[in-house]
């Protein structure tokens, strides 16, 4: 199992493929939001039935987890160049996701065209 907050720690990249993103981390996952910066009229979306297949597939390597957003398309063309994020809230792998300091906000951050993806750990998900 590979720490994400080691591997924001260690700046650490992911990548994006069309509707898969690759995180160089494992991690338990509470809730996912999708969202787009600077926007005042759309909330972001809230995936918290992260076992729905026709919504989100979750796969795990050795030292990665790839998540695919089944009704998004392209997330990079979406949310690149700074236009949106992913907040994950999640806990580590084998930690208790009962206690609240075990609990973290991911920020999935979509930089440029190169599909490459960035990680911070943000202490509240409104407040970006």
């Amino acid at each position: 199992m590979k720490s994400f907050i080691a591997a924001i720690k260690n700046e650490e990249k992911g990548f994006v493929i069309k509707n898969s993103v690759f995180l160089p981390f494992h991690c338990e996952i509470i809730t996912i939001w999708i969202g787009k910066e600077m926007s005042l009229l759309s909330a972001p979306d809230l995936i918290t039935d992260v076992t729905d297949a026709e919504v989100l597939g979750v796969r795990e390597g050795d030292f990665y987890t790839n998540l695919v957003f089944r009704k998004w398309n392209d997330l990079s063309k979406e949310l690149g160049h700074n236009k949106g994020h992913i907040i994950l809230r999640a806990a580590e792998k084998g930690a208790d996701i009962f206690k609240v300091e075990n609990l973290h906000y991911i920020r999935i951050g979509f930089q440029d065209h190169k599909k490459e993806l960035s990680f911070e750990i943000i202490d509240n998900p409104y407040d970006l």
